[in-house]
């Protein structure tokens, strides 16, 4: 638990946290996004 308190609290670990974050957000958008779209092909 300490790794992760001493990973978080430097900006490069911020940094690598939020380009994590950032691409699950963009993931699930783009899963969302398809099956929409294939429920619906007409739209």
């Amino acid at each position: 638990m300490e790794l992760f308190m001493d990973l978080f609290s430097d900006w490069v670990g911020l940094l690598s946290l939020g380009t994590i974050v950032f691409i699950l957000f963009i993931a699930a958008y783009f899963i969302y996004l398809f099956m929409s779209k294939s429920a619906d092909p007409n739209e």
